[in-house]
This record gives structure tokens, sequence and C-alpha cells, in this order.
């Protein structure tokens, strides 16, 4: 009998893997359930050529979740430079799109692949098909494609998928009803977290868990996203969402910036994101509120082992 509690971690990005990165480690079931709205680069052309979903968000889960060799990890990460038709692609993307011709499946190939690089957890897809994910404008304005919604440049009122007969996998179903725990986030709110939402028995899954659910919120805001956000505007935008508001809890950063940091930030119209206690906690939400980032190359990332740790301390928690 397995008695390890269960987690089941959404969202997509680079957001999603440094969660998994600082869960990996604890004894615990991790399915992670990755946005597949992806369409541009090397996810794009793969999906316009194949005909499959945009594998570019599932191999940095796989890769996270993976138990090999750091040299092995940056070979799946490689991303060719050449002016042939590798130009942009990265191998693992390559490998994923092989493996779902000879599975003849997205899904099975998925899971090959989380057999071959030894996966500390269960990697699915959002859905099990190409998607489109588009935006509404506050102007009114609609625009489709999710590398194009951040490009407009626009106050976002609303995203939404095509086609509307979007199914999760009965996998997704069976992690969510029996998970102890659900995070959702860090990444782009609207193009990263928010599409696993909008799978409509996927959300409804969600809020009738009996899980404690965790939503991990970004550290700085993001240009054409969420300009201007403060930590209770994200948790709006994921209610609007969704058919009633399911969080329990919200992990933000109380670690101080550089003034450098923020300067480089402040070139690309990016900022921190105010913790609005008093607003988070009238949407009834437990705050934890703690050092929870690091710095490399001048990019403000989580940082997985605090994560980790605050997530752990979650699983022992009663609802709120």
């Amino acid at each position: 009998m397995n008695n390890r509690k269960k987690v089941v971690a959404i969202g997509g990005g680079t957001g999603l893997p440094a969660v998994l990165r600082g869960l990996k480690k604890y004894p615990i079931d991790i399915t992670a359930i990755v946005t597949v709205a992806d369409d541009g680069g090397s996810s794009g052309k793969l999906r316009n050529e194949l005909q499959i979903p945009p594998p570019g968000d599932i191999r940095n889960v796989l890769v996270a979740l993976s138990d090999v060799e750091p040299m092995f990890e940056k070979l799946l990460q490689h991303r060719f430079q050449t002016d042939s038709g590798l130009n942009g692609h990265s191998l693992g993307n390559l490998l994923i799109a092989a493996l779902t011709s000879i599975t003849g499946d997205f899904v099975k190939g998925v899971s090959e692949m989380s057999h071959i690089l030894n996966v500390h957890g269960e990697v699915l897809p959002a859905a099990d098909q190409s998607i489109v994910l588009g935006a509404v404008m506050s102007d009114g304005t609609v625009v489709e494609g999710e590398s194009r919604i951040p490009k407009a440049n626009k106050k976002i009122a609303r995203v939404y998928l095509k086609p509307g007969t979007i199914r999760p996998l009965p996998e997704s179903v069976k992690a969510i009803r029996e998970a102890d725990l659900i995070t959702l986030g860090p990444g782009s709110l609207y193009t990263s977290v928010i599409p696993n939402l909008l799978v409509p028995e996927l959300a409804e899954e969600i809020i009738r868990s009996k899980a404690r659910k965790v939503y991990v919120c970004n550290v700085m805001t993001q240009k054409g996203e969420t300009d201007g956000f403060s930590a209770s505007d994200h948790v709006s935008v994921i209610n609007r969402h969704v058919t009633r508001p399911f969080l329990d809890a919200i992990l933000v950063n109380d670690q101080p910036i550089s003034a450098d940091i923020l300067k480089r930030y402040a070139a690309e119209e990016a900022e921190p994101v105010p913790v609005d206690r008093e607003m988070l906690c009238s949407q009834g939400l437990n705050v934890i509120s703690t050092p929870l980032i690091k710095t490399t190359g001048g990019v403000i990332r989580h940082n997985e082992a605090a994560v980790g740790r605050v997530l752990m301390s979650q699983l022992s928690e009663n609802k709120v």
C-alpha cells in the first residue's frame, strides 16, 4: 500500500520546473500537469508541421524531474543554430516528436520519454491535442496565439481556448482526485498558468478536490500580461477564469532585490509584484511570505529548495 503523499503541480514555462526541482527530492508522488498552448519557436514549428501538441514546456518539466547526468540534461536542452531546417529546434523537442511518431500518440511518447529519463513522477499534458490560446483585450480586440498575446501590449480582459471541446486526460483527473496538495504557478499568468484552468473538467476537478491548493505567485510583473499587478490582482484573474475561488494559500517572496537587478528589470518594464496582504486575506487566503528567490545571470528565479520546503510544510496543514 502506497502511503506517500501525492502532489499535483500545474503550470508551464520556466516557473513549473522550479517547483518540481524543489519537490522531487522528497518522498512524495508527483504529477505535473503542463500547458500545451505554446505556438512559438521550436514547439510552434513542430506543432504546425507534425500536428502534435507543442513539446517545449513538457520537455522542460521532464528535464526538471529527470535523474540523468548533467551533460545529458544539457544535450536535451541543446538548441541547434544552423542555416538548415534544424535551426532553433532543441534536441529534447525532436526526441518527444520522434517518440510520438513511434508510439502513435503524444501522451504515450511523453510517457516513453519519462522512462528513458528516469523521471521522478508523472508528466501529463493538460490536453492530448493542439489547442489555440486566445485573448480578449479590454478594448474588445481579440488576439489568438500564445506567443502573440503579450506582444499586443494591451490590457487583457480574459483568455480562452479553442476548440471548445477540450477534455482532460483521465490520468490527470485521477491524479487531482487523489491529491493531498495542488500547486499552481509560478509562470506567465495568462499564457502558462490559466490555460490549464480553461480545460473545463480539469478546473472543476481542481475546485472539487479536497487537497490543499497553493498558488506560487510570480516575483516580478510581466510586460504585456501583468503590468502593475499586485499579488491579489493575480489571484483575482485566476478566480475570474473559474466558476468559483478555490485557492487556500498564496506563496509570496519577501526577499529584497538588489538595485542593479531592479534597474535591469525596469528597462524591460517589469517591477516587483507588491504583496497586498490585507487584500489577499480578504480573498480568504493564507499568505505565506518568505525569502524565495535566487539570481542567476542577472535574472530572478524562484529558489527551488526554498519553494520545495514551504510546499512540503503545506502538506501537513489543515484546509482553510
